[in-house]
């Protein structure tokens, strides 16, 4: 008989975030662009779980912080199947899928040297396209240039 352990329980947030189906090559990029390094409470990351949905998925609890739209808003760039699940009390109050914006305002830099966003003291704001291929991709308002995920800057 197998009595072998096939689970590990983590414990469960009073309060706080939970960002769940993250596409596993995204996980430590969420991590990273929310600042969670810095962070004073518990943070629970794991990556390649098994996921019905994606396959593998990555999945972040952060006990203590709820999100803003523009931290909202970025998750959606590098996360856009990602699922927001808001705990209070131990009990989940919200829970929903993040949408992408129909633009992104003040949170990407620009990467056209030439962009008047990055030589002089004008807010960056793209606008969301998507490809020929299905790829989410953003258009800078100013300069019209266009950025796929993997090149962008968070300020």
């Amino acid at each position: 008989m197998n009595n072998k352990r096939t689970e590990l329980q983590v414990s469960a947030i009073k309060n706080g975030t939970v960002i769940d189906h993250i596409a596993s090559e995204n996980t430590f990029r969420v991590f990273q662009i929310l600042n969670l390094e810095h962070i004073k409470e518990q943070v629970y990351l794991g990556t390649n779980l098994e996921s019905k949905k994606l396959g593998k998925k990555g999945i972040i609890k952060i006990s203590g912080k709820f999100f803003d739209p523009e931290e909202i808003n970025k998750i959606a760039l590098v996360a856009p199947h990602a699922t927001l699940i808001e705990i209070k009390d131990y009990e989940v109050t919200k829970k929903e899928k993040i949408n992408l914006p129909e633009s992104i305002d003040k949170i990407v830099k620009c990467m056209n040297p030439k962009c008047v966003t990055n030589n002089q003291d004008v807010p960056t704001k793209f606008k969301l396209i998507t490809d020929h291929h299905g790829k989410t991709k953003l258009s800078c308002h100013y300069c019209e240039k266009t950025m796929a995920q993997e090149d962008i800057w968070f300020l």
